[in-house]
Formats: C-alpha cells, sequence, structure tokens
C-alpha cells in the first residue's frame, strides 16, 4: 500500500527523466522559499498544544497525498504560507497587490497552527506558484480539500468559481486562466457566518462554551494542484457485493472521454500479482468477479489494490490506483430484537464519540501522525467502531480507518435550527455521502443528532438509503425517533440504557457515560465540566468498566446491538475524554478498558449483599441525625430496623422490602471481613433514586447524582478505596428524593481479577 502515501511534489514512477527533473527542480524552488519564510513564521501561542505541532512548519504543513483513493503520481502540494487578510462585505479582491500578513495554510484562521489565531468571518489568501515546465500540455486542477464555508477563487485576475458547502472538497479546471510563463496568482475569498448562518456547522460557534467550540474559517484542507490529460478519469464509485462475490464499479470521466472509442479497464490486485481483471464503458457499473473474496473486518482489515485504466484503443490515456474492501452492513429482522450483521455474523459495534477537534489546530490535525494515532488509539483501546460527531473528516482519517480496522458511523454536520436554506443542507448531505462512499470503513450515516435542525427526517433517511444501499441510515440519533431508518438510538447519561428492542431495526445507544477527569496542565485554561466527575484515573477507569458491564448486560435484555461512549478525547472546556485534548495523556488502564469493551470481566466476589435477591437487615432513619452519623462509633441504637431495599412501589427496577416516603433516608450496617477477604477492588452495587452519598467506615466512599433505573457498580473515591478492615466495618448511607419514584439499596462486591493458583 505504499503508493497510497504521498509524495510531496509527485516525481512520476513512469513520466520520464524530463519529468523527474523538473519536479526535482521545482521542489528545490520551493524548498528554498519555504526555508527563507520559516523564519518569520511561528505558531500563535495556544491555550494548549499538542506534541505534534512542533512538527509543523511551512515547509512540511500536511505534506501527504490527500487523495488515497484515486492516486495520480504528478502533483503539487500548495499548502504552505500564504498571504492574508481580514476582510469586508463587498471589498474587492486583492488581484495583484500584496497582503501583509501571512497564514499557514491548512490550518484554519482562529487556530494557533495558522500563526494567525484570531476570530474572523471574511478573509483573504493570496499566493503564487510557478507552473512545472512538464505540465504545459494538460489540463491542470486545483483541488481543495475543505473550506469553510463559501470560497471564491480567482486565478491571475480571472474568476473561476465559488463553492459553497464547509465540509466537502470541490475542484477547478484552471486551465485557461494560467499565464504561459511566470508566476501564477491565486487568491481565495472566504466567507463563514458560522453558528449565525443556517448552513450545517456541526459543534463550532462564535461563542464557545460547554459543548459548543472555537470554530473554524477558511482553507482548512489541503490545496493541490493536479495535471490531466483532456481526456481523464473523473471519479470512482465503488461498491462491494459480497454477496455477488463482486466489485462494483463506475468510473467518472471527463467530457472529452464520454466517446465510444474511450473504454476502461480495471485490474484488482493483491501484493502487486492481479487476481481479477475487467472492462466495460466509462460511466457504466463495471462488474469485477473475485474469486472466494477476502472480507474486510476489524479483525481482518483486508485491503485489495485497484489500478483503473482510461483506454483510447491500445493506448492507456489516464490512469489512477485505488484501494477497497470487501464488506457487508446489515440488519437482519429478528422478533427477538432486529440484529446487527458484519458479513453476515453478528458483530456488537462499541466505539467512542469522535469530535475530531485539535487545541492546535481546531478541524485541522497538526500532522497525519496525528491523525492516525487518534485512530491507532481507539483500536488499542478496544473499540472496533467510532461515531464521528457532527464533522466530516479529510480523506486521509478515513483511509487509517480503512487500513486500521475502524468501523465508522458517519453524522452529517448538523444546525442547531431546521435550516432556512433547506436544500443547502440537502446539497451537503449528498456531497457527504458521495465524497466519502468509498471508504469501508463507513457503515452507517447518520442524517440528524438529537433533533438539531431536523426535519422531515423520514422524506432525508429514504433519500440517503436510496443513494447508497450499501450502508446503514440512522435517521435521528437520541431524542425524536420517527420511526425510521435501520436502527433505533437513544442517548442517556451516564446511562447505559436502550429503547425495548424492535423486530427490523437495530436497538443501539448513540450516546453514553460522559465521565470527567482534568488533567492539570493538559486541560483548556478555563472552568471545565463533565456529565459526571471522577477523582482519578483508576476510579474512571473502574467508572468506565462498571458501564460496560451494564452495557453488555443490555445485549441480553434489551438485544443491544452497538453502544458509542463520550467520549475519546476532551474537547476544549468538555473534559469527557478517555484521552486529554492534547493527547499526551491516557486517563485510563488501556487493557482493562480494552477488556470491558469485549465484554470481558473479572469476577465478582461478593464482601456484603445488597437485597435484591434476598432481604438485609439496616438500621434506618427518616429524621435528620447528628452530624457524625456516618462515623463508626456513632450511636444508633434508636434507629428503626428494617430490610432492603427502601422504597415506593413501581419505582424502576426496585425490589422495595420496607416503605420509605418521604425525601430523605439515613441507613446504616455493620458487617465484618477476615483477614484474607479484604478487597484488591471494591465496588459499591447500588440502586439509588435520588442523589445518593455512602461512607465507609467514616470515609467518604461514592456519591452519586440522579437516579438509577436498577443495580449498578460503582466505583469507589480514591481516599475509601484503603478504608475496610479486618473485623467490623460500618457502610452508611444518605439517600435524598426530590421528585417521582425512590429507592434505595447498598452491597459491596470486589471486582478483581481471579488470582493464579
Amino acid at each position: 500500500m505504499k503508493r497510497h502515501q504521498s509524495q510531496r511534489w509527485g516525481a512520476s514512477r513512469h513520466g520520464g527523466t524530463r519529468l523527474v527533473a523538473a519536479w526535482l527542480a521545482w521542489g528545490l524552488v520551493a524548498a528554498v522559499s519555504a526555508t527563507a519564510a520559516d523564519d518569520a513564521w511561528q505558531p500563535a501561542k495556544g491555550p494548549l498544544m499538542t506534541r505534534w505541532s512542533a512538527d509543523v512548519s511551512p515547509d512540511n504543513a500536511w505534506p501527504e497525498y490527500p487523495r488515497p483513493q484515486m492516486v495520480r503520481d504528478a502533483w503539487l502540494n500548495l499548502n504552505g504560507l500564504w498571504q492574508f487578510a481580514h476582510a469586508k462585505a463587498g471589498e474587492k479582491p486583492p488581484l495583484g497587490k500584496t497582503l501583509d500578513r501571512t497564514i499557514l495554510v491548512p490550518y484554519p484562521v482562529e487556530s494557533a497552527l495558522s500563526g494567525v489565531m484570531e476570530p474572523a468571518q471574511r478573509v483573504w489568501y493570496r499566493r503564487t506558484f510557478q507552473l512545472p515546465e512538464a505540465w504545459r500540455d494538460k489540463r491542470v486542477l486545483l483541488h481543495f480539500g475543505a473550506v469553510d464555508w463559501e470560497a471564491t477563487v480567482w486565478i491571475n485576475g480571472r474568476q473561476i468559481g465559488s463553492h459553497r458547502g464547509g465540509y466537502d472538497g470541490f475542484s477547478f479546471d484552471v486551465t485557461d486562466a494560467l499565464r504561459p510563463t511566470g508566476p501564477q496568482e491565486i487568491v481565495v475569498g472566504v466567507f463563514d457566518p458560522t453558528d449565525e448562518g443556517t448552513q450545517p456547522y456541526g459543534k463550532q460557534t462564535l461563542r464557545p462554551r460547554g459543548i459548543w467550540y472555537t470554530p473554524t474559517t477558511g482553507i482548512w484542507q489541503t490545496v493541490w494542484l493536479e495535471p490531466v490529460p483532456a481526456a481523464h478519469i473523473a471519479g470512482l464509485k465503488i461498491v462491494p457485493d459480497v454477496d455477488g462475490s463482486r466489485l462494483r464499479l463506475t468510473v467518472d470521466v471527463s467530457a472529452a472521454a464520454r466517446q465510444p472509442k474511450h473504454r476502461v479497464r480495471a485490474t484488482v490486485l493483491t501484493q502487486g500479482q492481479q487476481v481479477a481483471r475487467a472492462e466495460g464503458a466509462a460511466e457504466e457499473t463495471i462488474d469485477i468477479a473475485l474469486e472466494r473474496p477476502r472480507l474486510w473486518s476489524p479483525d481482518d482489515p483486508f485491503l485489495y489494490d485497484l489500478r483503473v485504466e482510461l483506454q483510447d484503443g491500445s493506448n492507456t490515456v489516464d490512469r489512477v490506483d485505488s484501494y477497497f474492501g470487501m464488506r457487508k452492513i446489515e440488519v437482519r429482522p429478528d422478533d427477538g430484537g432486529a440484529r446487527l450483521l458484519l458479513n453476515g455474523r453478528e458483530l456488537f459495534q462499541i466505539g467512542p464519540l469522535d469530535q475530531g477537534f485539535w487545541p492546535d489546530g481546531l478541524y485541522t490535525a497538526p500532522t497525519d501522525e496525528a491523525l492516525r494515532y487518534d485512530v491507532e488509539t481507539t483500536r488499542r483501546l478496544g473499540f472496533n467502531m467510532s461515531r464521528k460527531h457532527v464533522k466530516v473528516e479529510p480523506a486521509r482519517w478515513y483511509y487509517w480507518c480503512d487500513r486500521l480496522g475502524l468501523l465508522v458511523w458517519q453524522d452529517m454536520p448538523s444546525v442547531r435550527k431546521v435550516p432556512e436554506d433547506k436544500q443547502q443542507f440537502e446539497a451537503e448531505l449528498r456531497r457527504l455521502i458521495e465524497g466519502r462512499g468509498n471508504h469501508p470503513s463507513i457503515v452507517m450515516w447518520v442524517v440528524f443528532n438529537e433533533g438539531w435542525g431536523q426535519y422531515d427526517t423520514a422524506r432525508l433517511t429514504k433519500w440517503v438509503k436510496g443513494l447508497d444501499p450499501s450502508r446503514l441510515v440512522c435517521g435521528a440519533s437520541g431524542w425524536h425517533d420517527r420511526g425510521v431508518g435501520d436502527v433505533v438510538d437513544m442517548h442517556k447519561y451516564p446511562g447505559p440504557g436502550a429503547n425495548p428492542p424492535e423486530p427490523k431495526r437495530a436497538n443501539v445507544l448513540g450516546e453514553f457515560g460522559g465521565l470527567g477527569l482534568p488533567v492539570p496542565d493538559h486541560a483548556w485554561p478555563r472552568k471545565t465540566w463533565s456529565y459526571q466527575g471522577m477523582a482519578d484515573g483508576e476510579q474512571l477507569t473502574l467508572g468506565y468498566m462498571a458501564l460496560l458491564y451494564e452495557t453488555h448486560r443490555l445485549r441480553q435484555s434489551h438485544a443491544l446491538q452497538a453502544a458509542v461512549y463520550t467520549q475519546l478525547t476532551d474537547v476544549e472546556v468538555e473534559i469527557n475524554g478517555l484521552l486529554t485534548y492534547d493527547r499526551a495523556v491516557l486517563k485510563v488502564d488501556a487493557a482493562r478498558v480494552a477488556d470491558a469493551n469485549r465484554g470481558e470481566f473479572p469476577p465478582q466476589r461478593v464482601l456484603l449483599p445488597d437485597s435484591e435477591q434476598q432481604e438485609q437487615t439496616w438500621r434506618y432513619t427518616m429524621r435528620k441525625p447528628g452530624s457524625r452519623w456516618f462515623e463508626p462509633d456513632y450511636d444508633d441504637s434508636k434507629w428503626k430496623r428494617g430490610h432492603g431495599g427502601f422504597g415506593t412501589a413501581g419505582t424502576p427496577g426496585a425490589v422495595v422490602r420496607t416503605r420509605w416516603r418521604t425525601d430523605d433516608i439515613w441507613l446504616r450496617r455493620d458487617f465484618r471481613l477476615s483477614e484474607t477477604a479484604l478487597p484488591e477492588t471494591p465496588m459499591l452495587r447500588i440502586h439509588h433514586d435520588d442523589s445518593v452519598e455512602v461512607y465507609l467506615n467514616g470515609v467518604l466512599a461514592a456519591k452519586g447524582r440522579g437516579y438509577k433505573t436498577g443495580y449498578v457498580l460503582m466505583p469507589l473515591l480514591p481516599e475509601a478505596r484503603g478504608a475496610l478492615r479486618p473485623g467490623n466495618n460500618t457502610i452508611a448511607v444518605h439517600c435524598h428524593q426530590s421528585r417521582g419514584g425512590q429507592y434505595i439499596d447498598v452491597g459491596l462486591v470486589d471486582w478483581a481479577p481471579q488470582q493464579a493458583e
């Protein structure tokens, strides 16, 4: 797969010595220019930087080939230093004028790595380039990976086109605007209203706070030039057909190639050896038969190489290299709950919510190595899936998912209110599906998230399914389910939870978790927040394991087929990540998290039984006791005795043996531990409705907010892990009920690996 790695200056492997010499000469000129400029460029002083920011400079800003599924040898990377200026509405483009500031492309204006790090809604970009001599008889295409949001482009003073859409790539044929010799000028004007507009913008906001983050304005993916013949391949549509043991390939071509004399030849290879070949007409589907195809999966992310050639008789006039994976994703109806299948086998999909933000680059990862790190870490943590949350990544992120075996649920970037311009939303949704549709890693399109901008759900879900029948479609992730799509999706924090099983739609948990832990020197320098705070990495690890334990139980009770944990990394003030925002600290024990994701848990040894299966006796009071009520030597002789659990009938998951209807209840109980029974990893087994605090031998062991609907495991606070002792111990509990049902019952288990004999 090395040919999918980039060549910064694109030396051709079959272009001859003249082309190679031209590339080397141009590469040298560019390197000298970049080195001179490098002395003047520095990243802005951002609140938090990643370790990869030290590798960023004007001469190596995203040098990788940006289109790994349609590779040509010759290309020119235009990333690096551009001239820059803020703009005003109605302002004339600065054609032929030197702008007094610089920006490092492709990092967005508001990012530290751009060197600007300023808010902006209208900006100008300008730079020049030299056309390589070897391109003189070619058509020249100018590609933008993504520009947020509206971009207008001029070449040598001629306006060549505009584009609206912050997440999809676009191209212009600039050949007729190029000068015969000398420097060529590019000017780009950008307008981005962010959340003051009605276009898709995901989680960007002009007023960052909570779950809304710093915006991205302007160029944020690679800008590059490519020479092509007049008759050339313009695009590929690659659809695996596992049931038919074939690949279905449609090749889009330029207008000059739409003639009967032009044909397409496609060759499938593994390790350089041909395994299949087929020919056909351009823009018609070509079926390529594969004998006993090797299927792509997270356990075996096998990719075939694909060579596509445009033929004019016996001559090859254009060629691109690509790859594909053979896999099938489906929902199989079942009266006990529909099943989610990959390649005909049930696979529980477990993954993190991945926002795709970076502290130094915002929407743009500092380097390709950083982008790969996120995917590798996701796999290392035992996840087999990732939900890319209301953002679209550069093609290289999906390339790494393809290579490393990570399933992807791809969200459509959202609008928070129903968009006034629905046509624009739907145009960008179509471009998302068409632009990323060849990646085998993507197995589901998510149209709406939590009701944000949600409209015409049934129509759009059906439309997306028609555009891509080979994948699943989630019409609405969380909140406003309309009974359509391939899945029924719940969000529950911290959770977990699940909807009742359905016979035709798979039951999935689209968001849960949100366990937070701030790490000093690796957090955004403002007040942080999370759905549920953890005291240290051990409590976070055990808390995660406890959530996953309950999640896997839902597979049996509710036919749960997939779950998405919030989230992979911290993002600005939101500290719900398993990684810090700068990716410097993995907050959890990776091995234990990976085991939990696979459904592998330590055995539970009961230290103090709860009352779910058999009543246990407690001393209790519903009158506020003295201030030392939780101390072991507190005199509770006047308290009543009763059998757990305590609450009101009808509370979900409750086993009520003693009625409790007041706002508060206090419980105490003594128990003994032998010298050999001291726990290694004590955990509470608890069901509380509402908030609860638990003490062990006078030490605060745990606090729980809100309510549960069943018994769950709860890790102890750090100071309480060593509070248990041989002999007599005391557990003390206070539960407060504010509304609705009420219930409290507590037990204690040891959750530690069995010791080898």
